[in-house]
């Protein structure tokens, strides 16, 4: 039994670990790919401050007639240094100043280093004509193989005597026998998050099953937020960006504004997303007609039931950005174990076969 779960275990390695290597580094890279891109090109993420921020009209106006596109959402942003990011119907991306309305570097997704990083860790880069991503299961593949490896070497680990007694590490040790000691440890000990976080990345693929592995854990059901209202079309009638994105505002008074969505089509509706008190991320909403001005329907996620606010968890526990720089730390560091896993791994299975 012993020996099959041990081939098992280095099996699953070999299949998936030269994915879960990228996926590893790239996670590392993305804790910190912003705060990076800041430093290094100030010029195309940061602005002056000249403390009053455009109104949206001014705001939107002016950056649909430098770019000749229609923007699809943007993201006022917290620090007043920073240069707000804007999504545009012809699918580039711009850093507009908000007291100008300057745009001050257009973009692919792709072009920046949290971009290029995102693609490559959640689908592997790989995208054809269509818009599809042929890898992105098999991102999600890895990352459940990845849980049934860990599981299988923890059992390996607990099942025989004197399992606390293997938990020590003798620096003084062959190299064989060090790393060996560091793999077993550092696996116990990174075990929960590590599962939990490769779980979390599997939700963003994988919703509707890893739901239903939520719900049945917690005896409970997910709240679903309500649909976007449609409105009737108005031909010839402007919209009133102004006053609409402010009774938005107002019904949510106390929250924190993460990202507002613009009409793509006649019958949408402007939509806010916006972050209330006690959620751990942006997941409440409010919906507003673009002509009128009038509210038509908000969803208040910080109301929602325990195994909601649960599953609404996931974005900032895979992150790991939701207590700090200590936990972004540790989070780097949890992320890194996974490479060593596979590399420590590796050098066991090729040291068996003789090729080190």
């Amino acid at each position: 039994m012993k020996l099959w779960l041990r081939r098992i275990h280095l099996l699953l390695a070999l299949i998936s670990g030269l994915f879960l290597l990228i996926l590893s580094l790239t996670g590392a890279v993305l804790i910190y790919a912003n705060d990076i891109q800041y430093y290094f090109q100030p010029d195309k993420w940061q602005v002056s401050n000249k403390s009053t921020v455009l109104n949206p009209s001014a705001l939107i106006s002016t950056v649909q007639a430098q770019t000749d596109s229609k923007i699809v959402r943007y993201m006022p942003q917290e620090n007043v240094n920073a240069a707000w990011p804007v999504r545009l119907q012809d699918g580039t991306n711009a850093n507009v100043n908000p007291y100008t309305g300057q745009v001050i570097y257009r973009y692919e997704s792709t072009d920046t280093l949290y971009g290029f990083t995102l693609a490559l860790h959640r689908w592997l880069l790989l995208e054809n004509d269509k818009g599809d991503k042929p890898l992105k299961n098999w991102v999600s593949i890895c990352a459940l193989l990845l849980i049934i490896n860990a599981l299988v070497g923890f059992y390996l680990w607990v099942k025989p005597k004197n399992r606390l007694k293997r938990l020590a590490i003798k620096p003084k040790a062959k190299f064989r026998v060090l790393m060996y000691q560091l793999h077993t440890v550092a696996g116990v000990y990174v075990l929960i998050p590590l599962i939990l976080i490769a779980f979390t990345g599997m939700a963003f693929n994988w919703k509707n099953a890893t739901q239903l592995v939520l719900e049945t854990a917690m005896f409970s059901q997910i709240e679903q937020r309500p649909k976007t209202p449609q409105i009737e079309p108005q031909p010839g009638n402007s919209i009133d960006y102004d006053s609409a994105i402010n009774n938005a505002l107002s019904v949510f008074p106390n929250g924190s504004l993460y990202r507002i969505y613009l009409p793509k089509k006649s019958t949408d509706p402007i939509a806010l997303r916006i972050q209330n008190l006690g959620e751990s991320h942006a997941y409440s909403w409010v919906w507003v007609n673009p002509f009128t001005a009038r509210v038509l329907d908000f969803y208040d996620a910080s109301k929602a039931n325990f195994v909601t606010q649960t599953w609404n968890f996931k974005y900032k526990f895979h992150t790991g950005n939701f207590a700090g720089p200590i936990v972004n730390f540790l989070w780097l560091l949890i992320v890194f174990s996974l490479s060593f896993f596979i590399v420590s791994g590796f050098y066991f299975w090729a040291k068996r076969h003789k090729w080190m």
